[in-house]
């Protein structure tokens, strides 16, 4: 299968991390949106609360296509209230068989007070075993500062910020502009 026909982004340009410690759980992103080398924009927002504010959620990739997730994902959140993992499931199940939303190039990251979930359009649903996911093209750096940090830092939008400050550093894709959101 070459790239063109997958489900996985162009990672170029973002850079989520969702951090659950001590009954607080924490999603972040950054401002960034490239196109190939060029920075586009700086101040994006891609992190969002849905479920009036039970749910939060960041995406990454192609953002018409993320939006179309996340209304989707609203649509499921109603029919399946308080049930998170079942109105993701749900969501994953349309977006791998439905034939508009197989070709939409984004992923999610989703959490309520319980769990965090990573959302793929291969019909992946995963909950991380240590509290911590990311996605996007700084995803590997925030993904591996903010374990190191769940040790140390109780936290965890302090995890959250410095795990984006240290991705800032590394990925030329992802900047210091964060959006968050929080659940307590």
């Amino acid at each position: 299968m070459n790239h063109s026909e997958s489900n996985f982004p162009n990672w170029h340009g973002t850079t989520i991390v969702a951090v659950r410690q001590n009954g607080k759980t924490v999603i972040a992103g950054d401002g960034q949106v490239s196109m190939g080398a060029t920075i586009v924009k700086g101040g994006a927002r891609k992190v969002r609360a849905l479920a009036g504010g039970k749910v939060i959620t960041g995406f990454a990739g192609a953002t018409a296509d993320a939006f179309t997730l996340l209304e989707r994902l609203e649509a499921k959140l109603e029919l399946f209230p308080d049930q998170l993992a079942r109105a993701c499931v749900d969501l994953a199940k349309d977006w791998r068989t439905d034939r508009y939303l197989r070709r939409l190039e984004a992923m999610l990251l989703v959490a309520d007070r319980n769990h965090i979930l990573t959302l793929t359009g291969v019909g992946d649903v995963l909950e991380p075993e240590d509290g911590v996911a990311a996605i996007g093209s700084g995803g590997v750096y925030a993904l591996s500062a903010a374990r190191a940090l769940m040790e140390y830092e109780p936290d965890a939008e302090v995890i959250a910020r410095k795990a984006m400050k240290i991705a800032a550093s590394i990925c030329v894709y992802t900047n210091d502009h964060l959006t968050l959101e929080t659940l307590s």
